[in-house]
């Protein structure tokens, strides 16, 4: 755990970006920032061999307030370097919104940058359970007054269900990539994505799927009415040096992944 706290201090994390697209064309929309850790001597590590471990050490709420700050100067970097900008999606631990100054940094972040809130997402993740809903609330409506957009990741699994949807401040729902994969092949999960987002939009919610892998999921949620999706069909995550070429294109080619 003090290694966690070492690695904070010695500016071994970094995200990687995924492309979020349309489904109707195919154009970029936004992206998401995925943490990594470059350990000495070990190479890229990824969320699931460290965020758990930071959750028990009480690290995340550093951690997370690093990566909204992260993200802001990357996308003021992008900006100076002329580049046309998308929304870019930093996760949130639910511990996160047990602390009193998170409206404080993301507004301070977004000043220092000069950054107007629409091109940050904030993504709730469901690595642990709501305490205090009504702090929970109080503090996500206030950032969306403030213009952030805020997402219910992996939902359907997890603590992540109705009563969330019901009470949280969302724009958008991600529905989880474990209903996808068999989307084609298993009419259960077909029928599970297919009520989901008919409620998002009943609920005029925006509805995306994640871990989009070959064609015929996209051709799935295309026809079902999905409105976004992200996987490594239309792009790999990438260093923010590689995502220049896409902010550049912003559009993305199955023939041509990245």
């Amino acid at each position: 755990m003090a290694g966690l706290a070492c690695a904070l201090h010695n500016d071994e994390f970094c995200f990687h970006y995924q492309g979020k697209f349309d489904t109707s064309h195919l154009r970029l929309v936004g992206l998401e920032a995925l943490l990594r850790w470059r350990q000495p001597g070990r190479g890229l590590g990824f969320p699931q061999q460290f965020i758990a471990l930071c959750e028990q050490s009480g690290t995340i709420v550093e951690l997370g307030n690093w990566g909204i700050a992260t993200a802001c100067r990357q996308l003021a970097q992008w900006r100076a370097a002329g580049l046309p900008l998308v929304p870019v999606a930093v996760n949130l631990s639910v511990r996160q919104l047990s602390d009193p100054q998170l409206f404080y940094t993301v507004q301070a972040c977004l000043r220092q940058h000069d950054l107007p809130a629409t091109l940050l997402e904030l993504e709730v993740t469901e690595s642990g359970q709501i305490v205090d809903m009504v702090q929970a609330c109080a503090v996500l409506s206030r950032l969306r007054t403030l213009g952030v957009r805020i997402a219910l990741d992996d939902y359907g699994t997890g603590y992540a269900g109705l009563h969330h949807l019901k009470m949280l401040p969302v724009h958008t729902v991600k529905i989880d990539r474990c209903f996808i994969t068999d989307i084609g092949s298993d009419s259960r999960d077909a029928i599970i994505v297919a009520s989901t987002i008919a409620l998002a939009r009943s609920l005029e919610l925006q509805v995306l799927a994640e871990g989009v892998e070959d064609g015929v999921q996209l051709a799935m949620l295309r026809s079902l009415g999905c409105q976004q999706v992200q996987g490594y069909y239309l792009h790999r995550p990438a260093p923010a040096a590689s995502v220049r070429v896409l902010l550049d294109n912003a559009c993305a080619s199955p023939e041509c992944n990245m």
